[in-house]
């Protein structure tokens, strides 16, 4: 199985509101969680109890249609609100983002790591040191998990931010991106995906779930194509409309119907007649 970390802040954690997209169910797209491979059910990187969609899932969705019968794991390790001084070498959440992806590798290939961070650093000039604090962290993840030639993808900040809400202060968001466009230009296996178009929350500071699935494709075709991505995906609108009209396989079906039976939204007699059904119809 290939695996991907994911890493930075809430925008990669997802904060996007689940009942806004349909759901992603697929059996070959798998979460760790408690050292464990899981079947992916959003939210998937659980740093808050208000964590919700982000780009991962889609991302994961895309790299399946592109791997038929092949598997991938995410390993969530992003932190809302972290500063790109809590990503330095020898913090908790670098160490900790190591720690997973080292046990993950037990199992699977790394083949990827994705990260989107920086509204905590768009402002106070800060973003005058932030090109040497984030090639620091990623030169110490390709040493430490002796991946030297490991892409990273990075997502451009919002271009909503400065506005309003909790995103009012991130004014120097637009010189962040800029130095993120540095980085993927020096440093090598590193690529850019842009945020244009992208919408946020009523909290002017995360991005919604229809643009985080769009944000998704935009890493996948960066990861896959190991390029930039640097305008609209002409394909999102039509990509997402195809996988809400997707067909559930057997075992994502009875994932669903457990799901809702464990969170009381069906009885057990409706579960128990959903089973008998689907088993005689093998």
């Amino acid at each position: 199985m290939k695996s991907i970390l994911l890493i930075g802040q809430s925008n990669m954690a997802g904060r996007g509101f689940m009942e806004d997209v349909p759901p992603i169910y697929n059996e070959h797209i798998h979460m760790l969680r408690n050292g464990r491979w899981q079947m992916m059910a959003e939210p998937l990187n659980v740093d808050r109890h208000v964590a919700g969609v982000g780009p991962a899932a889609s991302f994961a969705q895309a790299w399946t249609e592109d791997h038929p019968g092949e598997s991938i794991g995410l390993i969530p390790c992003a932190e809302g609100g972290s500063s790109i001084d809590e990503w330095t070498p020898d913090r908790i959440l670098t160490r900790h983002a190591i720690s997973e992806a080292r046990f993950a590798m037990e199992t699977s290939e790394l083949v990827g790591i994705l990260w989107h961070q920086g509204e905590s650093d768009s402002y106070g000039g800060r973003y005058e040191t932030y090109k040497e604090k984030v090639c620091t962290l990623f030169n110490h993840l390709r040493k430490e998990l002796n991946a030297p030639d490991i892409p990273i993808i990075m997502g451009e900040l919002g271009e909503y931010l400065g506005e309003s809400g909790f995103g009012k202060s991130a004014v120097e968001y637009k010189q962040i991106n800029e130095v993120l466009a540095d980085v993927a230009h020096s440093e090598e296996h590193t690529y850019l995906v842009t945020s244009k178009g992208l919408t946020a929350n009523p909290d002017g500071i995360h991005m919604d779930a229809v643009s985080q699935r769009k944000f998704g494709l935009r890493y996948y075709e960066a990861f896959s194509k190991r390029k930039d991505v640097l305008d609209l995906f002409d394909q999102e609108d039509e990509w997402m409309e195809k996988t809400k009209n997707r067909v559930l396989t057997k075992n994502e079906q009875i994932f669903v119907q457990t799901s809702r039976l464990v969170l009381g939204e069906s009885t057990f007699e409706e579960f128990s007649t959903f089973i008998t059904t689907i088993q005689e119809s093998k």
